[in-house]
């Protein structure tokens, strides 16, 4: 379990994190979004002890994580996935990594042929494609099978097949008891993933739910209708203040009203309706409906030239922190020849 109450983080007149309180659960996948520069690696950051809170408190299982004597035991992270001795194979990285928690050499063999890396094992972790990086982190993570595990963008780089093999293994893991925090910027991966989302925006928590909750409470009620008569039947939708948008030629987008309104509307005046579906959002337009006004940098788009300031969104790293610190690193590592 992670708890973190108050947790605030101030980088000179910047507030990257602004007093946020959230627990993370055992026995459930829960993921952590939020824009670019809204405080979540700057929150992992300090659930992992690599950036010392400004104020408030973050634990893992009870502790802070400098206070677990076996913290590879404890929990595991990804959160840079760079962060390797570049010269060193991946098989010697993983088991330097081991040889400084007291963990057995066969645990190595089991993470690197979990993760999907056993023809990579023994080649120089500098020459690693992002996803095979990423699937390095991953193995890095899960060696001391440790009851939390913390992934930060762990699907980056990963192909599809590697996509499906991340979201199988977090579920796999949340079935068995452990606490597992991910975030993403996929929202299509977070459906099919997370059971729970805690949403950051502008450094505060801004939903802190179930996916399914999340939905509902941002989506537009709508209907896709069907029809021949499409303009018939928008102005008798129109004369009760009903907004219907016509997308193609027979299909019209009725909004906050119910479907058998409005096919008793349709069946009064004789109007044929082939189709009355109600319609859900997914979770990507309800987390963008969400956090729509905590997003620090727009994109300005239309036919012509880029409005004035606004060239794209800018992808702001949160905090001032440099990134490149591994989580779990140790400089005994340094020690031991690759």
């Amino acid at each position: 379990m992670i708890e973190a109450k108050g947790l605030r983080k101030v980088y000179g007149a910047k507030t990257a994190v602004d007093g946020i309180s959230f627990t993370v659960q055992p026995g459930k996948v829960t993921g952590f979004l939020g824009p670019n520069g809204a405080g979540k690696s700057t929150t992992m950051r300090m659930i992992m002890g690599l950036d010392r809170p400004t104020s408030g408190d973050v634990t893992i299982n009870g502790l802070h994580y400098s206070q677990h004597k076996a913290p590879l035991h404890q929990v595991g992270a990804l959160l840079d996935a760079k962060a390797v001795h570049t010269s060193r194979s991946a098989y010697n990285h993983l088991r330097a990594m081991a040889a400084t928690h007291g963990i057995p050499n066969a645990r190595v063999d089991e993470v690197i042929e979990m993760t999907g890396l056993t023809a990579v094992a023994k080649k120089k972790a500098g020459g690693f494609s992002l996803g095979m990086g990423q699937r390095l982190g991953i193995a890095n993570a899960l060696l001391g099978d440790p009851q939390t595990l913390i992934l930060d963008e762990p699907v980056n780089g990963l192909d599809p097949e590697g996509v499906q093999w991340v979201r199988n293994l977090a579920r796999y893991l949340a079935g068995q008891g452990k606490t597992i925090f991910i975030s993403s910027h996929l929202m299509s991966e977070m459906a099919q993933t997370a059971d729970h989302l805690i949403v950051i925006g502008r450094g505060k928590i801004i939903a802190d739910t179930s996916v399914d909750s999340l939905i509902e409470s941002q989506s537009r009620k709508r209907t896709l209708v069907r029809t021949s008569e499409t303009t018939r039947l928008s102005e008798l939708l129109a004369r009760d203040g009903v907004r219907v948008e016509q997308n193609e030629r027979e299909t019209l987008e009725v909004y906050g009203v119910e479907p058998i309104r409005i096919g008793q509307l349709a069946l009064d005046n004789r109007v044929l309706v082939y189709e009355l579906t109600p319609l859900t959002s997914s979770l990507e337009e309800a987390y963008f409906q969400l956090t729509k006004d905590e997003v620090e940098y727009h994109s300005h788009i239309s036919g012509g030239p880029a409005a004035p300031g606004g060239p794209g969104a800018s992808a702001v790293p949160d905090g001032a922190s440099p990134a490149g610190v591994a989580a779990n690193s140790s400089a005994t590592m340094e020690g031991i020849q690759s």
